[in-house]
């Protein structure tokens, strides 16, 4: 059940924690906003890609003269049309990734390493003629031994993808080929003698399955490369400049000569801040003069585009008898697709991250198999990991008969803990989420019938700042106008509005945001990490200061006085007496000269730190392995909630996508190494139909960082829902689950062996 926020602070606003109409609602709903795929050009040709069949195989030729003879097709492209790539990384955001390596995942060169693996890409008249022109080309590969699974491809004897990796081990290289890129390690205290001074120690195995994305707009681009040079991009992405930036470095052109303008996006979570189409196109273009629109099938958008890593997690922790946790181990080894650089760096730093353990080591490794390269999907690579230690935390609980809420206050991160990657947190709000959820009226109702059970579980992400920018203007009718480089996914056109509405002390109703292109405002990251509401809003605040500061000067012309004579507050300019709300002062301002335009850039090197904590009730058919979820409650420290609609969607939809990896979501993979399930109707998503409302309890504890005190909410909700959709099952019906997705068959089959 929704309701007003828990605050923890004493501050009041106008504006803020108010629900206002978001102001691309009406677009959205009367179908008038623009997606990439509504971009049309008069002499626009239509791009598609030739995929690769199997998931490991040596290219030994391409001939593309049959598909280049066919009338109506205008170019092909293939890995042979890239400009010299050395190898270098770019940071992306939430993320980093080696050029070359992205270039070769584009278009690949000697191998192919998925099924799915992009070839070649054609241009032609019509979307059936390119499809057509794709059969006409011959590929000749050598089919190779593939590898799905992250703890066979360590193994010495597995198929080895790329010959000149070696693992980089804390900065040294090993010596030997191999598919384990990267291996870390954190530790504080010492483990070892904690844990034998542990009255209770626990150590359990946990395996997930790849997931994807799953938004329901596919990959998309529009690529007009100009006679003059200039490269003009329309695209769904999460970050205009992080795409402007990693085209300008595949084609080797300055960022200067491309423009990148983000469409709507019709959803993202991470898995559209990465380009696929976006190069591709713009070689296309170049080659036959001509704008070029390339949109991805489903099955393509599964099988090409990065899903989250599939993962082996070990875990133990030890602790005594009275819950008092002591000691904490971790192993934790992700697949990176097909490519170096996947997301074991936050799922390792995460591991531990909502107690505070003062003996605690980790290793973690990257490794690389026959799947797409992963990518970013809502707090990339917490999921797994949280799913592994709130499940032993949750035993540990069921072991000791201690309540699982007592026991996560008796061990919660708080303000001056220190993770086991170094960082100490500052003010955070877990203490307060498990208050909340110990008061809360679904915690506190009795759980009835047979085959029921209760979950509770934490979680957490930490949240970036990073850079934005933004730029307004006054108008003489006293609203403003707002520009700003974020791609709007969660609603974020009104957030950020409404951070510069409240600094200004006027409705958010007028301001009117506007996502614009990479030449229309200063350098800003992706929409991604839950930083957009925080940076760009804190972006907004420094420009509303500056508005302030210039009207302020405005109105002392007007009164023939000095500008620090002029006090603002909530909306009006006043001076002995005299006053003018910021409406009556706007329609004054052609008398006092140039129009008032402010800017403001920040970067904030932060992390804002959420934490959750969900419950969750369901029914276990123990005749099938169904699981069905009776009633849920996400609740989340958002610092201040802007918009408390917002704030709650995003708790919903996260809880909604993390049942989703709990109960049925995967990558299914035939003998063959080939996806068995690359469409909506086979990927099994949670619909409506699937769940209850999920309601939410915000927490309002006041980020330091932040003078509105806002934290992000977006990533946290799915971190959560696996350990507490598990202990519930454990609780409905005595079986532990180690393995996501807890689906029917592999539920129903723990539930049989358990009886035997």
């Amino acid at each position: 059940m929704n309701g007003s926020p828990i605050s923890y602070s004493d501050k009041k606003y106008k504006v803020l924690g108010t629900r206002p109409i978001r102001h691309d609602g009406t677009d959205k709903v009367t179908g008038r906003a623009i997606y990439t795929n509504d971009v049309f050009f008069p002499d626009m040709v239509h791009g598609k890609i030739l995929r690769s069949p199997h998931p490991h195989a040596r290219i030994k030729s391409i001939d593309t003269s049959a598909a280049e003879a066919m009338d109506g097709v205008l170019a092909v492209v293939t890995s042979k049309d890239w400009p010299e790539l050395k190898d270098k990384v770019a940071e992306l955001g939430e993320g980093a990734v080696n050029l070359a390596d992205l270039a070769g995942n584009l278009l690949a060169m000697d191998k192919v390493l998925y099924k799915g693996h992009a070839i070649a890409a054609v241009a032609a008249r019509d979307v059936h003629l390119a499809e057509e022109a794709l059969s006409k080309i011959k590929v000749e590969y050598e089919v190779l031994p593939a590898v799905l699974w992250v703890q066979d491809a360590m193994q010495d004897d597995a198929p080895i993808l790329h010959e000149h990796l070696r693992t980089d081990h804390m900065g040294k290289l090993g010596d030997k080929p191999t598919n384990i890129a990267t291996h870390l390690l954190f530790e504080q205290g010492d483990v070892d003698a904690a844990m034998e001074k542990a009255d209770v120690v626990i150590e359990r195995e946990f395996k997930t399955a790849s997931v994807h994305q799953a938004y329901i707009e596919p990959h998309n681009s529009v690529a007009l490369w100009n006679e003059d040079g200039h490269l003009k991009i329309w695209t769904s992405t999460q970050g205009a400049f992080t795409c402007r930036h990693q085209v300008a470095e595949l084609l080797q052109i300055p960022i200067s000569s491309v423009t990148v303008t983000p469409c709507e996006i019709g959803g993202g979570f991470g898995g559209k801040i990465s380009v696929y189409l976006e190069p591709v196109a713009a070689l296309l273009s170049r080659k036959c003069g001509r704008p070029v629109k390339m949109v991805m099938q489903r099955d393509e958008v599964f099988e090409a585009t990065g899903p989250t890593p599939g993962s082996y997690v070990r875990v133990k922790i030890g602790a005594t008898r009275e819950g008092k946790l002591i000691a904490g181990e971790g192993y934790l080894a992700y697949d990176a697709g097909a490519y170096p650089g996947g997301m074991i760096g936050p799922g390792s730093m995460c591991l531990f991250s909502c107690v505070d353990l003062p003996n605690a080591r980790v290793n973690g490794y990257d490794v690389c198999l026959n799947k797409p390269k992963t990518q970013a999907y809502r707090a990339p690579g917490a999921t797994q990991a949280i799913f592994a230690f709130e499940s032993v935390m949750n035993e540990l609980a069921d072991t000791l008969g201690i309540c699982p809420i007592e026991l996560h206050l008796k061990n919660a991160a708080k303000e001056g803990t220190r993770r086991v990657d170094g960082p100490i947190y500052p003010r955070v709000g877990l203490v307060e989420c498990l208050e909340a959820a110990k008061s809360s009226e679904h915690w506190n109702t009795p759980l009835e019938g047979p085959n029921r059970g209760r979950g509770l579980a934490a979680g957490f992400w930490f949240n970036i700042g990073l850079k934005s920018s933004v730029s307004a203007t006054v108008n003489h009718d006293g609203t403003v106008n707002l520009l700003e480089g974020s791609t709007d996914i969660g609603g974020t056109r009104t957030s950020v509005a409404m951070q510069l509405a409240e600094t200004l002390g006027i409705a958010a109703e007028d301001v009117h945001p506007k996502v614009v292109d990479t030449d229309s405002v200063g350098y800003t990251d992706v929409t991604g990490g839950s930083r957009t509401t925080f940076a760009t809003g804190l972006a907004a605040y420094e420009v509303g200061l500056d508005l302030r500061q210039q009207l302020c000067q405005r109105a002392a012309m007007l009164w023939d006085c000095d500008a620090e004579e002029v006090k603002f507050d909530q909306g009006t300019f006043s001076r002995n007496g005299d006053s003018l709300t910021f409406r009556q002062l706007a329609e004054k301002l052609p008398e006092t000269g140039e129009p008032v335009v402010g800017r403001a850039s920040i970067s904030k090197d932060v992390s804002t730190n959420a934490f959750g904590v969900h419950i969750c009730d369901l029914e276990v058919d123990p005749e099938t392995g169904k699981v069905r979820i009776l009633r849920y409650t996400a609740i989340q420290d958002a610092g201040k909630a802007i918009h408390p609609s917002y704030v709650e969607g995003q708790l919903q939809g996260g809880a909604v996508q993390g049942i989703g990896w709990a109960l049925n979501e995967e990558y299914y993979y035939k003998d063959d190494a080939t996806m068995a399930n690359a469409s909506f109707l086979d990927y099994r998503i949670p619909t409506c139909y699937d769940l209850p409302m999920i309601d939410t309890i915000i927490v309002e504890v006041p980020n330091p960082d932040h003078p509105y005190g806002v934290r992000g909410v977006g990533e946290t909700p799915i971190v959560p829902p696996p350990a507490a959709v598990a202990s519930a099952i454990y609780h409905a019906c005595g079986v532990r689950m180690f393995e996501l997705p807890m689906s029917p068959p592999k539920l129903w089959k723990a539930i049989s062996e358990s009886k035997k």
